[in-house]
Formats: C-alpha cells, sequence, structure tokens
C-alpha cells in the first residue's frame, strides 16, 4: 500500500511538472484555456449574394471571442468583414431583392442595398418571410397569422384570423404559380412540462420546459378567397419539403413519432390530390432520409436506407418510375442536385473513415470521382449556381479548416482558410492507429482508434483508457481531427504522454456504417455497444503492451451512460469509470427528449423491459468498481436528477467506491473554461489512483 501512495504521488509530482510549462506545451491548461492551442476552427455562414465569396465566423486570435471574415472562393482576399450581411436577410428568387427586418420593421432594398424602403411598420414582429416564386410578394407570419404583402404592385392582405386558443401559423411554401400558400399549425397543449431548476442567483427558479410531440396539422389557404383546406393532421416528424419548378406539385417527407413508418407525400395541387410516392419501414429507426425536386422538372431524388445501406433513388410525382441510382456496402450521408441529370453527392466508399466527393449522371450511370487526397470531408454546402462546394476537410493531427471545389475544374481543392496557430506544430503530436476489425460474430466489421504511449518501451506494458463518444448516433472514428471531440482529443495526447494507452470504438449504433449496424441496439442499448468495446480491447490485448488489468473508461452523455453500463456489466473488463452528464435513467430522458428515446426503447409506459434493462441505475445495486459522476447541475439535456437518483442509490446500498463532483452554473454543453479544466484535471487523477496505480 506504501508502495502505491509513493508511486501515485510521484506521478502527481510528474504531471505538476507538465502543467507548470510554457503555452506552447501540452498541458491540461492549455487544453481548456485561451487562447486555444489548436486555435478556433472557421465556421461557414453563407455565400456572398454574387456568388464570389463566402463568409464564415472565426477568431484570429484563437479564443473565444468570433467574428466576421470572408474570402473569395479561390482562396485569395481572407480578411474581416464589415460588410458580411447579420440578421434576417431574405433574398428575392430572381436575386434583383432583399427583404430584411430592422428594428421591428419590415424594409426592401436592392439586393446591392440601394433604394432602401419601408414596407410594414405593423406593431409586433414579422418572421417566416417567404417570397413568392415570381419575386413579386412575400408572405409573413405576425402575432400568429398569415399575411401577404405585395411589391409589384403593392397591397397588403390577412389570410387568417386565428382565435387566442389557436395554435400560431407557419409558413411553408408557395405553390400553384403564387396562388396559393401551403402552411402549418402546431398544437403543443399536450406537452409534458419537465423542470432544470436554477440555483446560481438570488432565487431558485423552476427552469421549467415542455417536451414532447405536438399535434401538426398542413393546410392549404387559396389567396384569391382566402379559404382553407386542411392536407393532413397527427403526430408526425416532418422531414424535407419542397416544390416542384412547375409548382404543380409539393413533396413531404414525413414519418410517425417512433420513426419506424416513412411516407414521402406528394401533393399535386391540379388535381388536389395527396399521394405515396414512397414508403419505407424499420424495426429499428428511420434515419438519414431526404427528398427533393429536380432543380427544373418533377423528378424526385430521395435518399433511404432501404436495402440496408444509405443511397440514392429517384421517383415521378405519381409514384411511376421508381428506380435505385447508387448501391454497394456504403454509405452516402450528403447530396445535392447538379442539375437535371446530375448529382453531386459524398460517400465511405473509399473507407468509412474518409468522405469523398462524386458526380453521378442520372442517364447513364457514369459517376465521376471529384476528390483524391486522403481526408474526412463534412459540413457541405453548393452555391446556388452549382458552381461551388464549400466543406471542412481535416486529416489526422490536422483541424479541419475550410476548403472549396471548383466543379468545372474539380482536379484542385482550393484551400479557403488556414486557421491552426504556429504554436500548434510545437506539439510532438501521436497519429492514431487506425483499425479496422472483425466483431465476435466474425462478420461485423467494427472501426477502432488507437493511440499508443509517446514513450514505449520494449515489453512494458501500460494502462489503457477508453474514450467513448457521446450521441449514441454519431461518427466519431475517423481519419482526422475530431470536431465533435477536439478538447477530448487533445486530452488524450495528453494521456498518452503520462503513459497510458487510449482507444476509442465506433460501437454499433454509430453512423457510417450502415442500417443494421445503427439499429442493432434497438430495445436494449449497451448491450452491443460494450461488446464492441470490450471486441476492440481484446484486438489491442494481442499487441502486447496493453495491460488488460489496468483499464479505465469514459465519456459524456450517451459515453457517460455507457461508461457506467460498462462498468457495471463488464467490472471483469473494466476497472474504473468517469461518467460526464451521464444518462443513468432512460425513463428519464424520454419525458425530457421523446424525440431521441422512442425510437430506440419505445414507450416508457409499455416497454418497460427495454428501460430496464438499458438503464445503469438498473445495476447500481451490484456495482463493484471505482466511479466518478460528474454533471451540470443546470443541464437541461440530461436533467441532473439522473446524478441524483444514481448517486442515492449508491448510498442506499453502502457503497462507498464513488465520487462526485456538479458544476452549478453549467448545462449539458459547458462553456466556461475553468469548469472545464476543473472537470478533466479530477478525471485525470481519478484514473491515475484508481486504473495507473490501483492497489
Amino acid at each position: 500500500m506504501i508502495r502505491s501512495l509513493i508511486a501515485l504521488l510521484l506521478a502527481l509530482t510528474c504531471w505538476l511538472d507538465v502543467t507548470g510549462q510554457g503555452l506552447d506545451t501540452l498541458q491540461l491548461k492549455t487544453i481548456f484555456h485561451e487562447p486555444y492551442l489548436a486555435g478556433v476552427r472557421p465556421v461557414f455562414n453563407s455565400f456572398s449574394d454574387d456568388g464570389r465569396k463566402i463568409y464564415f465566423t472565426w477568431s484570429d486570435q484563437h479564443t473565444s471571442k468570433t467574428e466576421r471574415f470572408e474570402v473569395d472562393l479561390n482562396g485569395k482576399n481572407l480578411k474581416k468583414s464589415a460588410a458580411a450581411p447579420t440578421g434576417m436577410r431574405i433574398l428575392s428568387p430572381d436575386k434583383k431583392w432583399v427583404v430584411f427586418s430592422q428594428d421591428g420593421d419590415l424594409y426592401i432594398s436592392d439586393s446591392n442595398g440601394a433604394n432602401k424602403r419601408l414596407l410594414s411598420a405593423m406593431t409586433g414582429s414579422e418572421s417566416g418571410i417567404v417570397w413568392s416564386t415570381d419575386s413579386r410578394k412575400i408572405a409573413f407570419v405576425k402575432d400568429g397569422d398569415v399575411f401577404v404583402l405585395g411589391i409589384s404592385p403593392s397591397f397588403i392582405q390577412q389570410l387568417t384570423r386565428r382565435s387566442a386558443q389557436e395554435p400560431a401559423y407557419s409558413i411553408w411554401s408557395w405553390g400553384a404559380k403564387n396562388q396559393r400558400l401551403l402552411v402549418s399549425q402546431t398544437d403543443n397543449s399536450t406537452l409534458k412540462e419537465v423542470f432544470f431548476p436554477s440555483y446560481v442567483e438570488k432565487f431558485v427558479t423552476p427552469g421549467g420546459s415542455r417536451r414532447g410531440f405536438g399535434e401538426i396539422t398542413v393546410s392549404e389557404i387559396q389567396l384569391d378567397n382566402k379559404k382553407q383546406r386542411v392536407l393532413f393532421s397527427g403526430m408526425h416528424r416532418i422531414g424535407s419539403r419542397n416544390l416542384s419548378k412547375s409548382e404543380h406539385y409539393y413533396l413531404i417527407d414525413r414519418t410517425d413519432v417512433a420513426q419506424k413508418q416513412r411516407e414521402l407525400l406528394v401533393y399535386d395541387m391540379q388535381k388536389d390530390t395527396l399521394r405515396v410516392v414512397f414508403a419505407d419501414s424499420t424495426k429499428g429507426w428511420i434515419s438519414g432520409h431526404t427528398a427533393s425536386f429536380a432543380p427544373g422538372t418533377d423528378l424526385i431524388l430521395l435518399s433511404s436506407e432501404r436495402d440496408g445501406w444509405n443511397h440514392l433513388y429517384t421517383v415521378k410525382p405519381d409514384g411511376s418510375q421508381f428506380k435505385q441510382i447508387t448501391k454497394g456496402a456504403f454509405e452516402i450521408d450528403w447530396h445535392a442536385w447538379l442539375g437535371d441529370n446530375s448529382v453531386l453527392y459524398a460517400s465511405t466508399e473509399v473507407d468509412p473513415g474518409e468522405r469523398h466527393l462524386y458526380a453521378i449522371t442520372l442517364s447513364n450511370g457514369i459517376i465521376t470521382r471529384m476528390t483524391k487526397e486522403p481526408a474526412f470531408r463534412e459540413a457541405f454546402r453548393l452555391s446556388a449556381d452549382r458552381q461551388f462546394v464549400v466543406y471542412e476537410k481535416t486529416f489526422w493531427n490536422q483541424p479541419e479548416d475550410l476548403y472549396a471545389l471548383n466543379l468545372m475544374n474539380f482536379k484542385q481543392e482550393i484551400r479557403l482558410t488556414n486557421s491552426v496557430p504556429e504554436r500548434f506544430k510545437q506539439v510532438n503530436w501521436q497519429t492514431p492507429e487506425y483499425v479496422r476489425f472483425k466483431g465476435r460474430d466474425g462478420e461485423t466489421m467494427i472501426s477502432m482508434s488507437v493511440l499508443k504511449p509517446s514513450q514505449m518501451k520494449q515489453g512494458q506494458t501500460y494502462p489503457v483508457i477508453v474514450f467513448v463518444h457521446g450521441a449514441g448516433s454519431l461518427q466519431n472514428v475517423y481519419k482526422g481531427w475530431s470536431n465533435n471531440y477536439y478538447r477530448e482529443y487533445l486530452f488524450h495526447q495528453f494521456l498518452n504522454q503520462q503513459g497510458y494507452v487510449v482507444i476509442e470504438v465506433d460501437y454499433r449504433h454509430s453512423l457510417g456504417y450502415g442500417r443494421k449496424f445503427r439499429e442493432d441496439v434497438t430495445n436494449w442499448m449497451g448491450k452491443y455497444e460494450l461488446e464492441d468495446i470490450i471486441d476492440g480491447l481484446n484486438h489491442i490485448q494481442k499487441s502486447g503492451y496493453a495491460d488488460m488489468n489496468r483499464v479505465g473508461i469514459y465519456g459524456g452523455s450517451y459515453g457517460g451512460f455507457m461508461a457506467l453500463y460498462a462498468v457495471s456489466q463488464a467490472p471483469d473488463r473494466i476497472h474504473a469509470a468517469a461518467a460526464l452528464r451521464a444518462v443513468t435513467n432512460w425513463e428519464n430522458y424520454f419525458w425530457a427528449n421523446p424525440g431521441y428515446t422512442w425510437p430506440r426503447l419505445g414507450h416508457p409506459d409499455k416497454d418497460t423491459l427495454h428501460y430496464k434493462r438499458s438503464s445503469p441505475l438498473t445495476y447500481a445495486d451490484s456495482l463493484s468498481r471505482p466511479v466518478y459522476i460528474l454533471h451540470g447541475l443546470i443541464d437541461d439535456n440530461v436533467g441532473f436528477q439522473d446524478a441524483v437518483q444514481y448517486v442515492e442509490r449508491l448510498i442506499q446500498t453502502g457503497n462507498e467506491r464513488f465520487d462526485m463532483m456538479l458544476y452549478p452554473s453549467e448545462r449539458h454543453s459547458f462553456t466556461d473554461p475553468d469548469a472545464w479544466y476543473d472537470e478533466y484535471r479530477r478525471i485525470f487523477m481519478f484514473f491515475e489512483k484508481e486504473v495507473k496505480h490501483k492497489k
């Protein structure tokens, strides 16, 4: 015991030495405090009205105070942008005019900002502005009712007069040559109120919030007589909505609230009929679906996982000529029309850890690969003229920057930003080992990243930390810098310097690996994810450098849930767990976020087994390994209630091998660097004691 305490003190002394070094070194302080070691990632805002440049948000001082910048699409003339558009600016379809709000009133000007004039100065604010396709009028909502305002000629017309008890309107689209409006109302009167109290002010506030699904009613309004016709109503999730170029058809992509059934509806405005042109169903949950009309015709392009992978299909608005466009054991996770006969898309065809762009010609099926360099690309935006696509690009130890591809000349990607500070390059970053291995069934391919200690010695074994990504449905193992978990990525490199192996597994439930891979966890979250994590540990055990008697696990949100689930269900393999903002009781999360929980576990009133076996709270009585619970007190996603219930169960069962830290002013995503630092300092010290130098 004395020997273990001496070792721990020596380790902490070394750690204190590390944190005392300069800002150009990897230390806990520099991971979380400003100026950020890896800088600030530029975030795309919009294309300019003329389509020649982009606006983006960034900090050239590498702090949380960001500003607007602009850069030409050839990568030149990067500068701060005083003229970058702010607030609501709605450009007309013919690009001649722009409508915008100022001081609560509505104005219009030429697209270049000239000839500004007042449109509306009514009491209250206007919202939901939608231009007619001929650019001659706009529709908007004021005080929950629908108005139409003429630009040329000038007029104003109120189309609805709802009672005080009726839900407010939202405007979906114009249609039928701008003679009709499609609108919706959502009745949220039956939503359940849940509470997330705040304690840091003078008085405690309850923090009530209404959660759940309302009943949506979709209607059509005729402008000439103000008659309103209901198209459908009920509890639905509404996805893509799109008007055809002919304005004869409007498509609505909807699923039920449990996401088991999908219907692609087309409303024929000439015949006043509503037709299902595509349907899909699953025992898991529908994901990644979109649909849109071609830019110049009535052909519909849609994505679906119906064959097990997210692929592209086309169909006519009457439901005929249904055709699969792409196929294979890979995912398409973004696409856009390039023209009436061509589509641009991004896929995992080369490898799940990479994203490449392709163009396909629909008439002959010819596919052109447009990017060659290995990288992970995401957040694609297509310019209005369909000549440029802008996206984020990253590769190993290169935080993502903005790039563009000229689709008329795509031989070379154009780097738009170079946002990584010079001092970032001072650190000797470890390159993760990217692994694809077969799971225990001998068929399922699983992705894993492995970071080895920076100073490995032959014949020595090292403790292992497993990081579990959050969200469940998310991909975080890929060939690049983690956009979602950049702080954790830095922390893992710090752990490498302290002599740890760090692994992460994209467990079943993760995105990018097909429908079955994601849906296997339906009705029992935790079971298959843990199997995949253990299979990852088994895979690196063969290497000889990983000490399987010293394994810790941590994660936040879904990752926190998995940390507690794993240490409860596999105490022989997982020896300590740090759980950040963790779900411990999935029934709590159903009431806070039924949109997430219902598709995966069903309804808690009738699917009690699914909730019981998936919740770490169920297994808290038999917890035999040390855990650390860390949670924001005002978390309004995973409520602090989950931490309280779990800790109370530990107390009532006499468990003394746990610790807890709450953060009074933090929600689900922390914002204070001091809170981030405190949290990860505690996690590090916990692993030093319970994993690295465990008794």
